[in-house]
């Protein structure tokens, strides 16, 4: 018995811009691709960059899709940079063999196709149709589920229509490289001199000889995965932060496995101490037995105050974990990103991925804002560089006006200052505190010319570093004083959305997947957060609600700014016989560069999810 085709989708027909960039495409084999290469094809474009936690989750959530519809879904991702050494080609060409991209990647330095896609915020995903027509629009993670419910739509259509054309894709594999780390994330310095890596893009550790070169034992068997055991068992995925527990053993952030594992060296067993292995969403517990409780992109971790602190970089936060009770709790952060001082509880970081732990402090890299901050033993949080998410660059001088570039390590020296791997500058900074109340302390280069510089460790007079983008730790004499470079600042490119001064209505559109509804069991199920950089841009409007449109006034005297604006909505499949429907979180933050003008527009409309082209 044949199953009835479905009725023809019925939406006003937006025929897809053309895929241009001037860096050209990756992982093709060389080809340049065009829509009318992949006509008859589901195609899933998706705008990302490198620097993005939500961007690295939305290539995970896509593997699934991409496996079990490979003959008639095509991924083409487009490299859109935010920051100034994400427009660099080979950085691009490091990132999509960093992490795994095994489908066409188009670089977009410029940001063409971003502007012809009228694309907002990363990651965003746009679905085009066999005949090569845009259907639908997603920005932010978690649309997987309904992005492939689309798809299996479109197929039933199609192929009806007799115009699906299944078969191989274009995506060509790039010839692998030998060498003896790939892509190392972080390292730790052991109690017998060696040092033990997470060797990143393959999924292991590596411990090596005091030589930091000579290869002692690889932990893992090099597929991704979540598997406890021996070192030719165990299982991880993107390894990154490292840290020495009291008695010996190593604490490990598996960061995709979103999981905390522990590496008994004596063994070589591996255990999984915290995380299920599925990310953290709003709503889910935050705090409880460390097991049952889910975590987001642990990146890195560090031993302070009895504790083992980790940098939560999925969710902008730091959470702890006891390893005597077993259990994990949030320490510092409100799942907001961008940069706030202030208590531990409303603070707001932007991707945390380096720590360092001293007696008085928890020194963090805040990546996304470019920022060097700590916390104190009193429970606050302080910036001693950096400013928000949009200004970074390469400038020594005072703290106050020094600039870094996604920052993602972090490392105490024994006179107080800190070392900042100072990654997308490809340098090695120093931060000195200063010496008196009312200074800013001050900012120094100690070293140029590293390669995506991710992690440092002090051995004796010498700081070992790890070179990722050149897989191999670097050993440097630091020097009596600090090299200084010529100052470069540099603020997002992205063109701003000319705005009028005074009433300007917000409307983040959301509508819930096919199949799906708001899920209002428990109150709202919308929450909408702005703000502004400046905050004199914003007269009113600013603060928290759970309506997602909002009526701002923008001062008309401040000629631009960046409008901050977060978004989340709750919905649930949308069947009356199941009694346990599956429920999704819809969360977005976007950063919208605008300048006001008095032919500017009156209505800014950001699209969070759900948007199918009727």
């Amino acid at each position: 018995m044949t199953a009835a085709s479905p009725a023809p989708r019925r939406r006003a027909r937006v025929r897809a811009p053309e895929l241009v960039g001037k860096g050209g495409w990756l992982n093709t084999g060389g080809k340049e691709l065009t829509l009318a290469d992949l006509r008859g094809k589901c195609i899933v474009v998706d705008f990302w960059t490198f620097c993005c936690i939500n961007c690295l989750h939305v290539l995970d959530e896509l593997r699934e899709l991409e496996e079990k519809h490979r003959d008639t879904v095509v991924i083409i991702g487009v490299h859109s940079p935010k920051f100034v050494h994400e427009a660099e080609h080979q950085a691009v060409v490091d990132a999509v063999e960093r992490y795994q991209v095994h489908h066409p990647v188009l670089d977009d330095p410029e940001l063409a196709t971003w502007k012809q896609y009228a694309v907002r915020a990363w990651p965003t995903l746009v679905v085009i149709d066999p005949e090569g027509y845009v259907v639908a629009q997603h920005a932010g993670e978690g649309h997987a589920h309904a992005i492939e419910k689309l798809v299996e739509e479109l197929e039933a259509e199609h192929v009806a229509k007799g115009t699906l054309r299944r078969g191989d894709g274009p995506y060509v594999a790039p010839e692998p490289v030998a060498t003896h780390l790939r892509f190392p994330g972080k390292v730790l310095v052991l109690p017998d001199g060696g040092f033990l890596v997470s060797d990143t893009t393959r999924h292991q550790l590596v411990r090596l000889a005091a030589d930091a070169e000579t290869v002692v034992q690889r932990y893992g068997d090099g597929e991704r995965g979540l598997v406890d055991g021996s070192p030719e068992r165990a299982r991880f995925s993107e390894p990154q932060g490292l840290a020495l527990l009291p008695g010996g053993r190593v604490v490990v952030a598996d960061t995709v496995n979103h999981a905390l594992r522990v590496l008994d060296l004596e063994n070589g067993e591996t255990t999984t101490v915290a995380g299920t292995g599925r990310q953290w969403w709003q709503g889910s517990p935050a705090n409880g037995p460390a097991r049952d409780v889910d975590l987001s992109s642990p990146w890195d971790v560090a031993w302070w105050q009895g504790e083992v602190w980790i940098a939560m970089a999925g969710v902008h936060q730091l959470w702890a974990y006891d390893p005597e009770r077993g259990t994990v709790r949030v320490a510092a952060g409100t799942t907001n990103e961008g940069l706030v001082d202030g208590p531990v509880a409303e603070a707001w970081f932007a991707q945390p991925s380096g720590l360092a732990a001293t007696e008085e402090r928890l020194w963090v890299a805040d990546s996304e804002t470019s920022a060097l901050r700590y916390v104190d033993r009193e429970g606050a949080v302080h910036t001693a560089v950096g400013t928000g998410l949009f200004d970074f660059g390469h400038r020594d001088g005072a703290a106050g006006q020094a600039l870094l570039q996604h920052p993602l390590g972090v490392t105490a020296l024994p006179d107080g200052s800190v070392a900042v791997s100072d990654t997308y500058n490809h340098a090695l900074r120093r931060y000195t505190p200063p010496v008196q109340e009312g200074h800013s302390g001050e900012v120094t280069t100690l070293a140029t010319d590293l390669r995506e510089p991710s992690d440092a460790v002090l051995v004796g007079e010498d700081i070992v570093v790890v070179e990722s983008a050149r897989h191999r730790l670097t050993r440097l004499r630091l020097p009596e004083e600090a090299v200084r470079v010529d100052a470069v600042a540099h603020r997002t490119q992205r063109a701003a959305t000319e705005v009028a001064g005074g009433k300007l209505r917000l409307d983040v559109v959301f509508q819930a997947p096919a199949g799906q509804k708001l899920d209002t069991r428990y109150g709202p199920s919308t929450r909408l957060l702005v703000s502004s950089t400046p905050p004199g841009l914003l007269i009113s409007g600013e603060g928290a609600g759970t309506d997602l449109a909002r009526d701002l006034e923008i001062d008309p005297a401040v000629a631009e700014g960046v409008l901050h604006v977060s978004a989340m909505a709750a919905s649930c499949d949308d069947d009356p016989s199941n009694e346990y429907p599956a429920c999704h979180v819809h969360q977005q933050d976007w950063g919208v560069p605008v300048r006001v003008s008095a032919d500017g527009v009156t209505r800014l409309p950001l699209v969070l999810a759900g948007m199918d082209q009727e």
